[in-house]
């Protein structure tokens, strides 16, 4: 089958390449077929005579035909018909090869049109030239000739009709994996895309998240300095510590872009609400403190869902830090179902600028949005009406967790 259908490509190929040469030594085999046929004597077994004068012409004149049939495949198909109908009429026993130009024609007409046409041609051929050669009497019995006739007119349209639906049936082949490959190829686009714009998240929280507390302690450690230098040095420890652990955490992050077989791959895990503590010592290192509440029964979270849980936190206090003029701040955790709702809110006041306190700046907001939708969650955040910024995230327990009810995420 496979070399079959390269058979059958190799020679469209060959054929669209040199059209000219083609269509002439298809003429060419026609109108020896036709010269042949000319010289068999119907109905008897004897040697071949002298080929009719008018069966050579009729052959010439089919076969020449047969250079229209690429863009006139209709008219080809009549013009040979015409050729046999007049051999028919003029008591001529006709045979498969002096109907070669109208058999080649009719299987040209299947190939070139649709099966509705090729139907109407074949039809229309057979029915025509089988009651011109039935006006005069057959040299061989009248039933096997009705059968021959019409199985060898009909014969050529059935295969060009086969060939022509196989053709189609490679070009449609050849369009679905072209599909697919391109349909691969976007899909590997759009994840290479994705990853970039997660690995950007990553980067900007942490990033964010350490120069802040370290431009925090750092002013703290300015003021300690020049007012209680015995206090200085611990305060210089904590900033130590500060970009200690962002270079880490730059270091894992970075590190998930090695390649297999990589030296000092990370190995610790991604972060999640089991290093909270730790998160919540570094801001009270720069001089924030963190009350944390749970309520329910606290539940593991997927992979994704928890290291979202902790960036969202990180980010939020992060802004508290960098904003609001106040020195604590509260997350309270609340398990409910399949759902965990994450509340970090704080009584700061607007700072020198008039601003609302613990306004996310920049892409901030925007950032912990994305998060939170990429996970199947929802984000708010706002000011306080007693003062102060809040912000509340509510997150599935899994990706595939259906969304909650109105109750189970609390609303501002």
């Amino acid at each position: 089958m496979a070399e079959r259908h390269i058979m059958i490509r190799d020679w469209r190929s060959t054929s669209g390449r040199h059209p000219r040469a083609t269509d002439g030594a298809l003429a060419l085999a026609t109108f020896a077929m036709g010269v042949l046929g000319s010289a068999v004597p119907p109905g008897s077994h004897a040697h071949l005579h002298v080929p009719d004068t008018l069966a050579v012409v009729t052959s010439a004149v089919g076969a020449a035909c047969l250079f229209l049939h690429r863009d006139h495949p209709r008219l080809t198909t009549g013009l040979t018909t015409v050729c046999a109908l007049v051999l028919a009429l003029a008591g001529v026993q006709l045979n498969p090869l002096l109907q070669a130009p109208c058999l080649v024609s009719l299987f040209l007409l299947a190939l070139r049109t649709d099966r509705r046409t090729a139907r109407i041609g074949a039809g229309a051929a057979t029915t025509t030239l089988l009651a011109a050669s039935l006006a005069h009497e057959p040299a061989f019995p009248w039933g096997a000739f009705v059968i021959g006739m019409i199985s060898w007119t009909l014969l050529p349209g059935a295969v060009g009709d086969a060939v022509r639906s196989n053709t189609e049936y490679l070009a449609a082949a050849e369009a679905r994996a072209e599909l697919a490959e391109h349909t691969r190829e976007e899909e590997a686009l759009r994840r290479v895309s994705e990853e970039r714009i997660r690995m950007a998240r990553e980067l900007h929280d942490v990033v964010a998240h350490h120069i802040a507390l370290a431009a925090t302690q750092a002013r703290t450690a300015t003021y300690l300095m020049r007012h209680h230098p015995e206090r200085a040095p611990e305060m210089m420890e904590n900033l130590c510590d500060s970009t200690d652990e962002a270079l880490r955490e730059l270091r894992a992050t970075v590190g998930l872009l090695r390649q297999r077989g990589d030296t000092d791959s990370p190995r610790d895990p991604a972060p999640g609400l089991a290093q909270l503590p730790d998160l919540l010592g570094s801001f009270e290192r720069a001089g924030l403190s963190v009350d944390v509440t749970t309520e329910g029964h606290a539940q593991p979270l997927s992979p994704g869902v928890d290291l979202t849980a902790y960036r969202i936190i990180q980010e939020a206090l992060t802004n508290v830090t960098k904003h609001a003029r106040t020195a604590s701040a509260r997350v309270h955790l609340e398990y409910a179902r399949s759902w965990v709702t994450i509340t970090v809110a704080d009584d700061g006041r607007p700072d020198a600028h008039g601003a609302r306190p613990g306004r996310p700046s920049g892409y901030g907001l925007i950032g912990m949005q994305e998060r939170a939708q990429s996970v199947g969650g929802r984000l708010q955040a706002g000011p306080r009406a007693e003062g102060g910024f809040t912000v509340t995230l509510g997150l599935p327990m899994h990706k595939t967790a259906q969304h909650p009810n109105p109750q189970e995420v609390p609303h501002q």
